[in-house]
């Protein structure tokens, strides 16, 4: 979502007639994006905001922004404890952007942090996306869940659907200009619901409208919630080949006590019912999760029903990290706080655990053919890279150029932690 919103100012101040530019110290505007949702991400932004503020000393006339979840959060403190700032701006507030960073260049020092504004089409440009195959699309705003844990609703609003005409016609400028893999994008993207003159339009319903893009490959989506996951929308693996073989599916915890503590909505018990019906409607399909350590009043019990579950599912990667209070949220208040010693080692055992899983599941790739969509260069540079459809990185050899955008059948060599390496196949 960040690297959606950041690609969506870029295009307005590109508009201006700003170019992008590689050093901030030598830049004339600089926007920070950033997350407040763990701990590490905010302390990271505010270490970037303190390096940032000081190149104005050398150059005063500067401008610098903050936007994200942050800035919405904080507003005017951030001014307070950052002088040198220009501007703070929310999440939703980048829908003014081009209003609000006139005024900013016009001398103005502005926060803007309204949570009212409805989402809109970006300032497309024909020449941002060039030599890409892959693009973002925020289908939705916000978040109605309120997990007892999360800022998200209180930084990003309650949840706005935007209109589905405009997502095709946003898909279908992207295509046009040379994308192939298209990931969309919520807080809570399969609760997506839009009143279209009367029509309902469900997740469900959007994706086999965009399935229909001639010269769109591959489309993903995310973050899915659990409680959200309709059998309409598993049912779209089974008929749609363009959806890929992937979901990210974040069940938190595999204690039936702890996700009630956290307001999740559902138990272990229906998200390993989603799971198999995922895996029936498309057997290859790769699975990824979020999962917390240490929630408030996590009994060592309460932990081995999460490695249990881990065990079970079989996850091909997983998003783990130790809990932290974020404030204003209930369970900031909890009592029972596990310690950091605890949560470390909670959080090494499962790191651990899922490592073994992911490195069997990558090595079961070997000697199979993938398909791959060529993204370029790897970073090494003596190999090409791209995803296949499980949304693992492929690293692969070749005797020729490929041209990013095409899809390339590879032959998998080594299955590693991380990715997958192999050679172009050629069908003889």
């Amino acid at each position: 979502m960040n690297e959606y919103d950041s690609d969506f100012v870029s295009q307005y101040l590109i508009n201006m007639g700003y170019m992008p530019i590689e050093d901030p110290a030598e830049a004339d505007i600089i926007l920070i994006n950033t997350c407040t949702v763990r701990e590490k991400a905010e302390h990271k932004a505010y270490s970037l905001m303190g390096r940032i503020s000081s190149l104005k000393k050398k150059r005063p006339w500067i401008k610098i922004g903050v936007m994200g979840c942050i800035a919405q959060q904080e507003a005017e403190n951030l001014m307070e404890r950052f002088p040198g700032l220009d501007l703070v701006i929310g999440p939703r507030d980048i829908y003014e952007f081009d209003e609000i960073i006139q005024r900013v260049l016009e001398g103005e020092k502005i926060v803007s942090t309204k949570l009212d504004i409805i989402p809109r089409i970006p300032a497309l440009r024909d020449d941002f996306f060039k030599g890409k195959v892959k693009a973002f699309i925020s289908i939705m705003q916000g978040c109605n869940n309120f997990c007892s844990y999360c800022i998200v609703p209180y930084v990003r609003g309650r949840e706005v659907s935007r209109p589905p005409h405009e997502i095709i016609n946003e898909a279908k400028f992207l295509v046009s200009h040379g994308i192939k893999d298209i990931t969309l994008l919520g807080q809570n993207v399969n609760s997506y619901l839009f009143n279209d003159n009367g029509k309902i339009i469900r997740f469900s319903d959007l994706i086999k409208l965009l399935a229909e893009i001639d010269g769109l490959l591959r489309l993903r989506f995310t973050t899915s919630h659990p409680k959200d996951l309709s059998d309409d929308l598993i049912d779209c693996f089974y008929t749609l080949n363009k959806l890929c073989s992937h979901i990210h599916l974040p069940f938190q915890a595999g204690s039936n006590r702890i996700l009630k503590r956290m307001n999740r909505n559902y138990t272990r018990e229906h998200y390993m019912e989603l799971v198999r019906k995922l895996r029936e409607a498309r057997p290859d399909i790769a699975i990824t999760s979020d999962v917390m350590v240490g929630f408030p009043g996590e009994t060592e019990e309460d932990f081995q029903d999460t490695l249990d579950l881990i065990e079970k599912v079989r996850f091909d990667s997983v998003f783990s990290f130790k809990y932290s209070d974020r404030k204003g949220t209930k369970a900031s208040m909890m009592p029972d706080k596990i310690n950091e010693q605890e949560k470390l080692k909670r959080l090494k055992t499962l790191q651990e655990l899922q490592k073994r899983i992911t490195l069997d599941i990558n090595k079961r790739y070997e000697g199979r053919i993938v398909e791959v969509l060529c993204e370029g260069r790897s970073k090494r540079g003596d190999l090409w890279t791209g995803r296949n459809s499980q949304n693992k990185i492929v690293n692969f050899r070749s005797d020729k150029d490929e041209l990013p955008g095409n899809m390339v059948k590879v032959k998998i060599l080594k299955g590693y932690a991380n990715s997958l390496f192999g050679e172009k196949y050629y069908v003889r």
